[in-house]
């Protein structure tokens, strides 16, 4: 072998080096996301717009780092759960359980395949409204739940009505017409909402019901009867949109929190049974779920379900009274358009949201599910037919109420809740802050009573009380209070010292694939480049040398 010869296979060598590196540079990944692509079939889901928001980020998140689809349509929580028993979806959200009995007189909700209610997120039902005073918009009404049932039931009818001021001492209220806004499908937040009214001013809702033709008592519906001038939008998209346009001033709807953070407006603090009127904030929600009671039979239909009286008259001072939590309805065996393929994608997307989801909850305008709700949440992904269970680990989950270790009897949003302003309390003072998607435009006092701002709040912690455990535990002793003029803000609860930290959520290793292959190549070529040179060379000297 000559000279000449041998610097051509090194040249050679290190050309296809470079050249295979080149080539692994943009397509490995490529490569190692279509193969993952590949294991993640799509699924599908309709239902809830009470839980849309967080739904919609969520499955951007998984898309974008795992490459795995999950498409959903928030049709309302009755379209899903029809959806559900038809086999047309591999999944439903709704904010109530299957009805044996329509109030709507309709054929009993039996699905005809095995089912299991799973929590996914929880929240206040807000009210958020479009209200001016001399030009200027409000962002800091107050209402108490008795003021709330009289306008959804056409007793109250002008903003300027008495016991509209009386919870607003700080406002001139305004000679304007009331709009309620109210959903026109079959809906999970119409539902919560009605069964609040129908359990705390029962008689104002039964009356109601009689005047629109409803039996008596009626409970809860999931259809709000049509009545005077109420507007009915579909979704909650819908009740948002009529509110948030400007031939919306004046009108006032029912809708979960995220939206009128997305909208740009406020939402009326309600009056608590502690006599402190509350913004449905992340802490203040997860307050209130330590109330809640929650059926813990694993035989009985509505397992999971839960029960909200304590909720609504929970005697802690932080406590939103509007909470409560959606399902996710997932299927326990292979039936219609389900099959284990998709149940592998639907226990991955579950694990998602219970843990590393989670954490984005508050900043969605909802309220982190507690741990004793993840875990019931992990044992219904055990009955998913193809789930991998074995990245199922409270310790390894990064929700932000617990960390590894803590026991389902503590919350760690809960017991860093602050307490409330003192111009919070029903009184003659009314805090001047704004609110959800207002929270930077402060109202200025136009009425009697003095101003203040919610930023007053005091130190974190407090008695959730006894009961049942939707959230667990009773709080927490902390001192340390929010800074800044914006007042309570879910942000700075999720970054406290005791929230967990976030780590990349893991999935199942899909094995060898076409990255490793492609990186296998090259470094086999960079080694020919490495080692060749000198094996040549030594083979040359010792060829010279043997030369006569």
């Amino acid at each position: 072998m000559t000279p000449r010869s041998s610097r051509r296979i090194v040249r050679l060598a290190l050309a296809a080096a470079a050249a295979v590196l080149a080539l692994a540079a943009p397509l490995a990944p490529q490569t190692a996301q279509s193969a993952q692509a590949a294991n993640w079939a799509p699924i599908t889901g309709t239902g809830s717009t009470w839980s849309q928001n967080a739904l919609d980020q969520w499955r951007r998140n998984v898309a974008t780092n795992y490459s795995m689809t999950v498409n959903y349509s928030g049709t309302g929580s009755s379209a899903g759960r029809r959806d559900f028993i038809a086999q047309t979806v591999d999944f439903a959200v709704s904010e109530i359980p299957f009805q044996s009995s329509p109030e709507d007189g309709s054929a009993p909700e039996k699905p005809t395949s095995g089912f299991a209610y799973m929590p996914i997120v929880a929240g206040g039902t807000s009210f958020m409204y479009n209200l001016k005073i001399g030009g200027k918009r409000v962002t800091n009404l107050r209402l108490s739940g008795d003021t709330i049932t009289k306008i959804f039931t056409g007793v109250i009818t002008n903003w300027k009505d008495p016991q509209i001021a009386k919870d607003n001492p700080g406002l001139a209220m305004p000679d304007k017409p009331i709009v309620p806004v109210v959903r026109s499908d079959g809906s999970g937040s119409t539902a919560q909402f009605t069964l609040w009214m129908s359990k705390q001013h029962s008689a104002l809702w039964n009356s109601f019901c009689s005047k629109v033709g409803r039996p008596n008592p009626c409970g809860l519906t999931s259809q709000y009867p049509s009545y005077g001038n109420f507007k009915a939008q579909s979704g909650s998209l819908g009740v948002a949109g009529y509110v948030s346009q400007s031939y919306g001033e004046g009108a006032i709807t029912y809708v979960e929190y995220s939206y009128a953070l997305k909208s740009g407006f406020p939402v009326a603090k309600v009056l608590n049974a502690a006599g402190y009127y509350i913004e449905p904030t992340a802490p203040s929600v997860a307050v209130a779920l330590m109330r809640a009671a929650i059926n813990d039979n694993a035989s009985s239909p509505d397992y999971l379900t839960q029960i909200l009286d304590g909720v609504y008259n929970g005697a802690d001072p932080r406590t939103y009274p509007l909470s409560s939590y959606s399902y996710m309805i997932v299927p326990t065996q292979v039936a219609g358009i389900f099959t284990a393929e998709k149940g592998k994608t639907l226990g991955a997307f579950s694990n998602y949201m219970l843990c590393e989801g989670q954490q984005q909850a508050a900043t969605l305008g909802y309220s982190p599910l507690p741990m004793n709700l993840v875990q019931a949440g992990f044992a219904q992904i055990k009955r998913i037919p193809g789930a991998d269970v074995s990245g199922v680990d409270l310790n390894k989950c990064n929700n932000p109420t617990f960390k590894p270790g803590d026991s389902p009897s503590s919350n760690q949003l809960a017991a860093t809740a602050p307490q409330p302003a003192a111009c919070d309390k029903q009184g003659p003072d009314q805090c001047t802050t704004g609110t959800a998607g207002a929270r930077n435009t402060p109202t200025a006092t136009t009425g009697g009573g003095k101003g203040g701002s919610s930023a007053e709040a005091g130190g974190s912690g407090g008695s959730g009380g006894a009961g049942g455990a939707a959230a667990g535990g009773t709080g927490g002793d902390g001192t340390a209070a929010l800074d800044g003029s914006t007042g309570t803000t879910d942000e700075t609860q999720l970054t406290s010292a005791n929230a967990a930290r976030a780590t990349p959520f893991a999935l199942a290793d899909d094995g060898w694939g076409g990255q490793q292959t492609v990186m296998l190549i090259a470094a086999g070529f960079l080694v020919l480049a490495i080692v060749l040179p000198p094996l040549l060379f030594s083979r040359l000297r010792r060829s010279r040398g043997s030369q006569p």
